[in-house]
């Protein structure tokens, strides 16, 4: 079991928690030994001298007067009293503290016994060496059980209020970090609408105002890089249309060629749209709540093709999740395109929940060739291709398109060789909001 907290809260009220603690002990240690301590020696030492005065002039093994005990009594609140007389008067409620009765026996100059009991006041029992078998009673009205009880008050107070002063700054001291780490989840997701406010200490307004300029260098390279491959896509498509205007010109006698070209520009496209889909990036303003089952069932309607079956098997349970509507659709599109391009049979697409409802399943099955299972992580990387195993049409991008969206939604993206032959793809959606 872990004690000390990872967290940087965490640490600071634990420290906080424990510096407090120490100083507890040591002003509890400092106060008994340089104040208690010294305190209860001198009461001590004063009731010594007062059980002194008591036996002026009383020897040992002779009763005391009772006519001097009641003016004695009467004068001090001092009583003088027989063991039989003590155990009525509360002798046997007493504690008996021998570090006490050393003290007490050293003054007296002989065996004593000192006992301490607390009812309404505390008393002080006292049996000294000049009268064994009598007591004395010293009650001490200043030692009341309610200053005990409101010092404890005191004490617990004082540590409350400083575990929630320590509580109350590491918040504070942590409020930029929680907010910085946040935001820099949001960058590492393609949106940067964020802009960290400079609070906080000198080191946290300068890690802010440094995060502030990586968010906006990398929004500025993200956009040269969109608008270049924007620029590029439009000077190639511009040739490409040409070359398919001349192939519509070709005689017939050439239909062969003229349908390999066009084949070929066809790719083309696609592998461009695949380059821009790649470099688009999705918001997380886009996400709305939507039916999973009413997402899949569209994108198979619209990719049956002849001669292939695409089954779907909707799981009704399933509650909705927020989603890019176009982004998921894009997912969903690639992992059944996939799946018809490299198997020869039906492709069966179903949706499921796992059992704890924190993601809802999107699974596509095949019957082809399966990937390696030492590919099975690589294969999510851009511009790579299960080539041994799966052929290599493409461009190489449809996988890390999709592990791309599926980050964006916080989710999860998993590729299972099936034991009966085939190829599992899995896009896991948290049902949890992601905003």
């Amino acid at each position: 079991m872990r004690i000390f907290p990872r967290s940087a809260f965490g640490q600071t009220v634990f420290l906080v928690g424990a510096l407090l603690l120490i100083n507890q002990i040591v002003s509890y240690i400092s106060v008994t030994l340089y104040v208690v301590k010294p305190s209860i020696e001198q009461v001590n030492l004063m009731l010594a001298k007062q059980v002194k005065t008591v036996f002026i002039g009383v020897d040992d093994g002779i009763d005391m007067s009772p006519e001097i005990a009641d003016k004695f009594y009467k004068a001090t609140g001092v009583e003088v009293m027989h063991e039989s007389q003590a155990y009525q008067k509360g002798l046997d409620q007493a504690t008996e503290y021998p570090w006490l009765s050393r003290v007490m026996s050293e003054y007296l100059e002989g065996p004593a016994t000192v006992r301490i009991s607390q009812t309404d006041v505390l008393v002080y029992w006292v049996e000294p060496p000049q009268a064994p078998g009598y007591w004395v009673r010293v009650p001490l009205a200043g030692y009341q059980d309610a200053n005990v009880q409101f010092l404890t008050f005191y004490l617990a107070c004082i540590g409350v209020l400083s575990v929630f002063g320590g509580w109350l700054f590491a918040s504070h001291l942590n409020r930029p970090l929680k907010a910085l780490q946040q935001a820099a989840v949001k960058v590492g997701l393609g949106d940067f609408s964020s802009k960290l406010k400079e609070q906080g200490s000198i080191e946290m307004i300068e890690v802010t105002r440094a995060f502030n300029q990586m968010s906006r260098g990398i929004e500025a390279l993200e956009e040269d890089r969109r608008l270049l491959m924007a620029g590029v896509s439009h000077d190639l498509r511009t040739p490409l249309t040409r070359i398919r205007l001349a192939t519509e010109m070709m005689s017939e006698d050439e239909d062969y060629l003229r349908d390999g070209i066009i084949t070929d520009i066809e790719d083309m496209n696609a592998i461009i749209d695949q380059f821009i889909e790649y470099l688009r990036h999705h918001k997380l303003s886009d996400l709305a709540y939507e039916d999973a089952n009413a997402l899949v069932s569209e994108v198979v309607s619209s990719e049956q093709k002849q001669g292939r079956t695409i089954t779907f098997d909707a799981d009704e349970s399933i509650p909705q999740v927020q989603l890019s509507h176009v982004a998921i659709k894009r997912v969903i599109t690639n992992m059944i395109e996939n799946a018809l391009r490299y198997s020869e049979h039906d492709v069966h697409v179903r949706t499921s929940i796992d059992a704890a409802q924190e993601y809802v399943s999107i699974h596509v099955l095949d019957s082809g060739p399966g990937i390696p299972e030492a590919e099975l992580e690589r294969v999510f990387q851009p511009f790579t291709q299960g080539d041994q195993a799966r052929g290599t049409e493409g461009s190489g991008l449809g996988l890390a398109i999709i592990k791309r969206i599926v980050d964006m939604h916080k989710g999860k993206v998993e590729l299972k060789n099936r034991p009966e032959g085939g190829l599992e793809a899995k896009v896991c959606l948290r049902v949890k909001s992601l905003t």
